[in-house]
C-alpha cells in the first residue's frame, strides 16, 4: 500500500468524520430541542448507535457508491482525491452557514465532477445517479408523510390524555426513536465512505479481481462517523431543532420515527439517501400538523436551495481539485 493510498484513506475518513460532525444535528436536534437529553448525553447516545449500525444493515449502499455512480474502471487516485475535496469543501461551507445539507449528495457530486473531467459524460452510471437523484425529492416527501402520519396517529390515540402524561411518555419514547434514527443514519451514511475507500483499494489492485467491502473498512468508517457525531455540529443543531419548527417530545418522537423508517427502507434498497433531507421533511410534516404557520417556511426555503446547489457545487469543487492534481 503506497503513501498516496494511505493519504487518500485518511482523507476519506476525514470526510466520514465531517459527515458525522455535520449530520449529528440530524440525529440529536430534536432530542436536544425538546430537552429530553442534554447536548453532551445526546451526542454520546447518537454516536453509539451510529457505530453499532453495521450489525443491522447490509452493504448495499456501499456497493452503489463504489460502482454505481461512475464507471469503476476509470477510478484512480486523482478521482478519489477530487471527490473527497469536493465533498469535504461543500460540507465545511454549509456547516459554516448552519445549513443542513446532504453529505451523501456532496459525495455523489464529487464523483460526478472528477469523473466528467477525466472521461466525460460516458463515465457516468446514469441508472445509479437517477435512482439517487430521485430520492432528493422522495426522501424528504416520504419523511414528511410518515412524520405527519405518525403525528396524526399519536395525537388521536392520546387525544384524551393529560398533556403532562403525554409529555412524560414521549420523553422516554424519544430515546427509542432517536436511537432508531441514529441506527439508520449510521447504516446509510457510513456506507458511502466505505464505497469510496473500497473503490480506491480496488483501483490500486488491493482487493483482487472482485469488488467487495473489507470488514476492516466497515469498522473504520463506523468509528469515524461516530467520532464526528460525538463532536457535534452545533450550528446546524440550532437550525434543525428550533428554526424549522418548535418541537415537543411527542413531535420529536413522530419526526424521528418517520425518518428512521425512511432510512431503513432506503438502506435495504441500496439507495444512498440524504439523512438530512429525510429528517427535515419529517420535522416539517410534524410541525405542520398543528398549523401550517408552525413551520418557518422561509428557513425551509433556504434549506431547499442549499439542497439544490449541493451536487453542482461539490461537483465544481471536485472538478477543480482533480484538474489541479492532474
Amino acid at each position: 500500500m503506497t503513501i498516496t493510498v494511505l493519504f487518500l484513506i485518511l482523507l476519506a475518513l476525514l470526510f466520514d468524520f465531517l459527515n458525522g460532525f455535520h449530520d449529528s444535528a440530524n440525529s440529536i436536534a430534536t432530542i436536544v430541542s425538546t430537552r429530553v437529553l442534554s447536548p453532551r448525553h445526546a451526542v454520546l447516545w447518537a454516536a453509539f448507535f451510529n457505530f453499532v449500525a453495521f450489525l443491522f444493515f447490509g452493504l448495499h449502499v456501499a456497493n452503489t457508491i463504489g460502482k454505481g455512480i461512475i464507471d469503476i474502471a476509470i477510478i484512480d487516485n486523482g478521482i478519489i482525491f477530487g471527490t473527497l475535496i469536493g465533498a469535504c469543501g461543500w460540507n465545511i461551507i454549509t456547516w459554516y452557514f448552519g445549513l443542513p445539507t446532504s453529505s451523501s449528495h456532496a459525495l455523489m457530486g464529487g464523483l460526478i465532477g472528477a469523473g466528467m473531467v477525466k472521461a466525460g459524460s460516458g463515465a457516468l452510471v446514469w441508472s445509479g445517479i437517477m435512482k439517487t437523484a430521485a430520492f432528493i425529492i422522495v426522501s424528504p416527501v416520504l419523511g414528511l408523510v410518515l412524520g405527519l402520519l405518525f403525528g396524526v396517529g399519536v395525537y388521536w390515540v392520546f387525544r384524551k390524555s393529560a398533556p403532562l402524561k403525554v409529555d412524560n411518555i414521549f420523553r422516554k419514547g424519544q430515546l427509542v426513536s432517536a436511537a432508531a434514527y441514529s441506527l439508520g443514519h449510521g447504516g446509510n451514511d457510513a456506507q458511502k465512505t466505505m464505497g469510496i475507500i473500497a473503490s480506491l483499494l480496488f483501483s490500486a489492485g488491493l482487493l483482487g479481481k472482485e469488488f467487495h467491502i473489507p470488514f476492516f473498512v466497515v469498522i473504520m468508517c463506523h468509528a469515524a462517523i461516530a467520532l464526528g457525531t460525538m463532536f457535534g455540529g452545533w450550528r446546524i443543531v440550532k437550525t434543525m431543532g428550533q428554526k424549522v419548527s418548535k418541537l415537543k417530545p411527542v413531535d420529536g418522537f413522530c419526526a424521528e420515527s418517520g425518518a428512521a423508517i425512511t432510512l431503513f427502507m432506503s438502506s435495504a434498497l441500496g439507495i444512498p439517501v440524504s439523512t438530512t433531507h429525510t429528517i427535515t421533511g419529517a420535522i416539517m410534516g410534524v410541525g405542520s400538523l398543528r398549523r401550517l404557520s408552525a413551520v418557518r417556511w422561509g428557513v425551509a426555503g433556504q434549506i431547499v436551495w442549499a439542497w439544490i446547489l449541493t451536487i453542482p457545487c461539490s461537483a465544481l469543487i471536485s472538478a477543480l481539485a482533480y484538474s489541479l492534481v492532474k
